[in-house]
């Protein structure tokens, strides 16, 4: 069973994965109306990837007896100015979710909450990886500037990104 604390939080983080999958729908339309299907593919793959760290906390959270309340959901920032920018400001978000989830950890660390800090652990590594991911693109659109043919060339690598469910039973 959950703790009225950790079962809120928890709710809060679900929240904060689906605004996620929502700012990063709103970043794939802008690069689809640019013609940059590549980008638009980025962050049609990390939309998906929100969308199912959601639900491992929504199905957690069930799991463990706590009850889900889904929270509303703000609209998210729409007007961009370049790849650049969205990549900057997607590192700072995938930042934002990481304190999150330190601040999660340690309220089950507090609260002596074996099981949820275990369940954790998953998505400490997880946004590792998020965080590099981000740092190492927009260091590469500060490294092509405005360059039209080192953003075709990113943009042909970013197509190659492929969406991966996770495995049975892991959500």
């Amino acid at each position: 069973m959950l703790s009225e604390k950790i079962n809120k939080i928890l709710n809060e983080q679900i929240q904060k994965e689906f605004f996620s999958a929502y700012l990063y729908l709103g970043m794939e339309a802008y690069f689809t109306s640019l013609n940059l299907d590549g980008f638009a593919n980025f962050f049609r793959v990390q939309v998906q990837e929100e969308r199912d760290h959601a639900m491992k906390f929504f199905n957690y959270i069930n799991q463990k007896g706590g009850k889900v309340e889904l929270l509303q959901i703000n609209a998210p920032e729409a007007n961009f100015e370049s790849a650049e920018e969205i990549f900057a400001l997607t590192l700072g978000h995938e930042q934002f979710v990481t304190q999150s989830i330190y601040n999660i950890v340690n309220a089950a660390l507090d609260e002596k909450d074996h099981a949820t800090n275990t369940f954790l652990q998953w998505f400490v590594t997880e946004q590792v990886e998020e965080e590099a991911t981000m740092e190492k693109y927009l260091r590469k659109l500060q490294l092509i500037k405005n360059d039209p043919n080192g953003l075709l060339m990113l943009d042909a690598e970013l197509a190659q990104r492929v969406y991966t469910p996770p495995a049975a039973g892991t959500i």
